[in-house]
């Protein structure tokens, strides 16, 4: 029993000593409580809509009014044309898209049933189908409250995903998250792993510059990463049966940055860690955690409280889950989705930019 005190207390003293694991295991559960908290939620409020009024007149107008006073609705566009359409489900700006045919206002007034179509974009199952739901709802207050003597046909269209398949939805965001944890945990322990061997001396004492060392560090991972893609590829699409629209071309251009974004985290946390503990628990708990939370992964960005939804403008994992399901369900190229490779390109160039001046300060 003494022994076992013993060792109790040498490893309460070794946690003491430790001044940066310390915060990670008492801060970073109440911060990860705290967004977990406000993010985790499958209510789905303040779906995009984008409205087609083919008829503009004032009967038309009254049942758009109906879906943007809605507190489920929100308007982000109204077009001319429902060929104008496809470019806002397309990059995903619109969710949910209401077209008021020709002749509606005409119809209502000679007693002839009427019908309006929504189109919902399915690449987002649970946000297409409550979208549906709430869009029915709509139709039926306003028939109740007397604004149509009629009731109005809801003709719905389910693009990219009819039968609204959850595997189709969740199977590339979990592919995008393997992707993540593997490259981020290699890279996370690169630099870490050479000071606990001892080799960090030899390796500065090389001609190799901090640069050719940082590429040296991270080239290796990254092909383990592609390695990971191409083994799960054949298992998204022939496993799950998840359709593969887009072009392979366009899968590799989107997750060569993504995977910049991965590693440079990694060698973040590397450059900040003492020991390969450190940097797995600063890795799940400060960047990986926090990435699925606020990814959209599984919970609708829309619904978060708007300073959280501002974070998700920094996290690379937003960007290739909405990357992935795009070319996997949508089957648009770099045309349309070359805002998120953008987004993505920029900030792994700057994650990697404080990676290396960390380095550089350590070895300097």
């Amino acid at each position: 029993m003494r022994t076992l005190i013993n060792i109790l207390v040498k490893e309460l003293l070794q946690l003491r000593r430790d001044p940066k694991i310390l915060p990670i295991l008492f801060i970073a559960p109440v911060v990860q409580l705290t967004i977990l908290g406000y993010a985790a939620t499958t209510d789905v409020r303040r779906v995009e809509l984008a409205i087609c009024d083919l008829d503009r007149s004032a009967a038309s107008r009254t049942l758009a009014d109906a879906f943007t006073g809605s507190s489920y609705f929100r308007q982000v566009v109204a077009v001319d044309s429902s060929d104008d359409l496809d470019f806002w489900l397309d990059s995903s700006r619109a969710r949910i898209a209401l077209v008021v045919p020709a002749g509606f206002a005409a119809d209502r007034a000679a007693g002839r049933p009427t019908t309006v179509q929504l189109i919902a974009d399915g690449s987002d199952a649970m946000v297409g189908t409550l979208g549906l739901s709430y869009a029915q709802g709509t139709l039926q207050r306003v028939a109740e409250a007397g604004g149509f003597r009629l009731p109005i046909e809801l003709r719905p269209q389910v693009r990219y995903n009819p039968d609204l398949v959850s595997r189709y939805f969740m199977v590339p965001a979990v592919l995008a998250m393997i992707i993540m944890i593997m490259t981020m945990m290699l890279s996370s322990m690169a630099l870490v792993r050479e000071s606990e061997n001892g080799t960090m001396e030899q390796l500065l004492v090389t001609p190799l510059s901090p640069g050719a060392i940082i590429t040296g560090k991270l080239v290796p991972y990254a092909l383990v990463g592609t390695v990971e893609i191409l083994t799960a590829l054949p298992v998204v699409l022939f496993w799950f049966g998840v359709p593969l629209r887009g072009s392979l071309l366009t899968l590799a251009a989107l997750t060569a940055p993504f995977m910049l974004c991965t590693l440079s985290i990694g060698l973040l946390v590397s450059t900040l860690a003492r020991t390969q503990q450190q940097a797995m628990m600063i890795t799940t708990f400060v960047f990986m955690m926090p990435q699925i939370y606020l990814s959209g992964f599984i919970f609708p960005i829309q619904n978060m409280p708007r300073i959280f939804q501002m974070i998700t403008y920094v996290v690379p994992l937003r960007y290739y889950v909405q990357a992935l399901r795009g070319v996997f369900l949508k089957g648009v190229g770099l045309e349309v989705l070359w805002p998120q490779g953008l987004a993505m390109l920029g900030l792994g160039a700057v994650i990697l930019t404080l990676a290396r001046l960390r380095f550089r300060s350590q070895v300097g």
